[in-house]
C-alpha cells in the first residue's frame, strides 16, 4: 500500500521542469545500464529510483535499498557482498548481502559518495565482471544486478580530492538525472500541498476538505523549501493537525521556535559614521534572537532594489533575483503594504 501512495506522490506535478524530468527518467528506466540520480535532501531520490526500478525489465525482481550513510564505513562491505561465518568477531553464521538479495533486480545505493574507496574497488569488479567474494571467503559469486546510486554530493569533485574512484564514477553513469528542487517547481506546490492536507484531513477524520488560504498561497511559494518535498510534507500536516476549521490559515515552517523567548529588539544603530553600512539597518548587530526581523528587513532592501533596477517590472525583478516568477509574487504580495507605503 505505501508502494502506491508514494507512486502517487511521485507523479503529482505539471511544472514544465517536473515533467521533463519524469520524462527522462521514464526513457532511461528501459535501459539496463547503471544511472545516478542527484537531488538535494528531501527532493524525492528513492521515490525516483523507484519508478526507475518498476518501469524496468527487473520489475519482478526485487529493489533492495542500502543508506550507505546510516552504515559504519567498517560495515559497508559485509553489508553489500556478505560474509561467511567466522569472518569476524560476531559472524556467527554465513550471510547474504545486499548484492545477492538484489539478483536479477536492482540495487539502489543512496549516498553512494559515502562508500570507502576500498569498498568502491569491489563493487567496480562487480560492474565491470559481475562477479564478487563474501568477506572472509574466495569463493567468486556471480552477479547480474542493476545499479541505481543517488547522492547531494559532487561526484566529480569527489574524485579530484581522491574520495571517489574515477573508474567506478565512470561505469555508474551512463545516465545522471538531476532531480529538481521544490522552489523550482512553481505550482507544483500548491499541487503537493494540497494533496498532503487533504490526506492529513483524513487521518484527523474531518467531515470537510481542507482549504489552503491565499494568505498561507503566498507563504508557501515564497518559502525556499531547503528540505523540499518532505519538509512541505511537514509543514502542511502539521498546520492541518493545529488548524481550527477547513480552512488552512497559518503555516508554521520553524517548529523549533521558542515560544517562551523575549520579543526582538532592534540594537540602535551606531554613531560612528565609518561604519560600514553593507547590511540593511544595521543587522549585524542584531542578537541572535531578532533573525526573523532581519530576514524581513534582507528582503526588502532586496525586493525593492531589484524593483528599481528592474523600473517596476517584477518578472525581471525576479530573474535579477534568481526567483521564479511565482516565487516572486508570493514575496511581493507578502510585502506589498511596506514597498508601496
Amino acid at each position: 500500500m505505501s508502494g502506491m501512495n508514494d507512486g502517487i506522490k511521485m507523479g503529482i506535478g505539471e511544472s514544465d521542469v517536473f515533467l521533463d524530468f519524469q520524462a527522462r527518467l521514464s526513457r532511461v528506466a528501459g535501459v539496463d545500464r547503471s544511472v545516478l540520480i542527484i537531488g538535494e535532501r528531501g527532493s524525492g531520490k528513492e521515490l525516483a529510483v523507484q519508478r526507475i526500478h518498476y518501469l524496468s525489465a527487473r520489475w519482478q525482481k526485487n529493489l533492495v535499498a542500502v543508506n550507505c550513510a546510516a552504515l559504519p564505513s567498517s560495515l559497508i562491505e559485509s553489508e553489500l557482498f556478505g560474509y561467511e561465518q567466522g569472518a569476524f568477531t560476531g559472524a556467527v553464521k554465513t550471510r547474504k548481502g545486499r548484492f545477492e538479495e538484489a539478483e536479477g533486480g536492482t540495487l539502489f545505493l543512496d549516498e553512494i559518495g559515502l562508500i570507502p574507496l576500498e569498498v568502491q574497488e569491489k563493487i567496480l569488479r562487480v560492474v565491470e565482471y559481475g562477479t564478487y567474494e563474501r568477506v572472509g571467503s574466495s569463493v567468486t559469486h556471480e552477479c547480474d544486478v542493476r545499479i541505481v546510486g543517488a547522492t547531494n554530493a559532487d561526484l566529480p569533485e569527489l574524485c579530484r580530492q581522491g574520495k571517489f574512484k574515477e573508474d567506478l564514477l565512470d561505469r555508474l553513469s551512463f545516465e545522471v538525472l538531476f532531480l529538481p528542487p521544490l522552489r523550482e517547481r512553481g505550482d507544483d506546490i500548491i499541487l503537493l500541498a494540497s494533496y498532503f492536507a487533504s490526506k492529513m484531513a483524513v487521518e484527523c477524520r474531518w467531515k470537510e476538505l481542507p482549504v489552503l488560504s491565499s494568505s498561507v498561497v503566498d507563504s508557501l511559494m515564497a518559502y525556499p523549501w531547503p528540505g523540499n518535498v518532505r519538509e512541505l510534507k511537514n509543514v502542511i500536516e502539521r498546520a492541518v493537525y493545529r488548524s481550527q476549521g477547513p480552512v488552512i490559515e497559518e503555516v508554521d515552517f520553524n517548529p523549533f521556535r521558542n515560544p517562551y523567548m523575549k520579543p526582538a529588539e532592534t540594537v540602535p544603530e551606531s554613531e560612528d559614521k565609518n561604519e560600514k553600512k553593507d547590511s540593511p539597518s544595521g543587522v549585524e548587530n542584531m542578537k541572535l534572537s531578532d533573525f526573523a526581523l532581519a530576514q524581513q528587513q534582507l528582503d526588502l532592501v532586496f525586493l525593492s532594489r531589484a524593483l528599481n533596477e528592474a523600473k517596476g517590472n517584477q518578472k525581471n525583478a525576479a530573474q535579477l533575483l534568481g526567483l521564479t516568477y511565482d516565487q516572486f509574487r508570493g514575496l511581493y504580495r507578502k510585502y506589498k503594504s511596506f514597498l508601496c507605503s
